[in-house]
């Protein structure tokens, strides 16, 4: 028997907050094109990963093979409120719309340990709008591995086939399938919630 979806799971970044990296660095470096040339020369995604998955961004900064790209680096922490300034609000609603039909409300997020006290500074709503929260920069696994679906099913005490998992990444949306949550590629909110209505949530 298939179990009842009624535990939503949401990613944060770029699904409830927007994230954007190159805002850390836009008034130090000029403009857009230059932070790029610089994410480009660090591959900033990669070293970005690694701090998600519980590397300290001064660690990553010393491995940098030019010393001012290190130091543009390790000043990240200081900047990295810049970069997440704007709440998608759209997607508050759908939660909060979610929580009032009764449906239990959690979070896993790819998000370094170093940087998540920022995050809850900047939006408070992140301390209190979910029941159990999984980051995986404090646990040190990262989506889309299946033991970091298995430690939030574990954690808030639900099956994987009762829950609906929202993230903007295709390739968490895939592992999520895999450890057998339905799941949502978030693109806005206005599909988010569509498809919410179809699965009989809202």
């Amino acid at each position: 028997m298939t179990a009842r979806i009624d535990t939503v799971v949401f990613d944060i970044g770029n699904v409830l907050i927007r994230w954007d990296a190159h805002a850390a660095y836009e008034e130090r470096l000029g403009d857009r094109a230059a932070v790029q040339a610089f994410f480009d020369r660090i591959d900033f995604p990669a070293l970005n990963l690694r701090g998600d998955a519980g590397e300290s961004f001064a660690a990553l900064a010393a491995g940098c093979a030019d010393p001012q790209d290190g130091a543009l680096l390790a000043a990240y922490l200081a900047l990295y409120d810049r970069t997440i300034r704007e709440p998608i609000e759209g997607s508050w609603a759908l939660l909060e719309r979610l929580r009032a039909r009764g449906h239990a409300i959690h979070a896993i997020t790819n998000w370094s340990a170093e940087t998540w006290p920022v995050g809850l500074a900047c939006h408070p709503r992140l301390g209190t709008a979910f029941g159990t929260v999984i980051v995986s920069g404090q646990e040190r696994m990262l989506k889309p591995d299946p033991a970091i679906f298995a430690l939030l099913c574990a954690r808030a005490g639900v099956s994987a086939g009762q829950c609906l998992f929202i993230d903007d990444s295709a390739k968490n949306v895939a592992g999520a399938r895999a450890a057998g949550m339905a799941a949502h590629h978030f693109t806005g909110p206005e599909a988010l919630e569509a498809d919410l209505i179809e699965r009989g949530l809202l």
